[in-house]
């Protein structure tokens, strides 16, 4: 409870300055292009595992 409290207070006095608020923006942003590229990659994820999918059905079936 008491880190907890430390780091809130971290914060606050964060937002008092406009450097600290500089940095909240940025990692505001950070964290939003690592959400994005993570919702990206587990489309690409899924898009490849189809592709290789087909082809090894595909490999199968020329083999037989």
């Amino acid at each position: 409870m008491n880190h907890l409290l430390i780091k809130l207070s971290v914060m606050i006095e964060m937002l008092k300055d406009d450097k600290g608020q500089d940095l909240i923006e940025y990692a505001l942003l950070v964290a939003f292009v690592a959400f994005a590229a993570t919702v990206g990659m587990h489309s690409l994820a899924g898009d490849i595992n189809t592709a290789f999918t087909t082809m090894g059905g595909d490999l199968t079936t020329a083999i037989a």
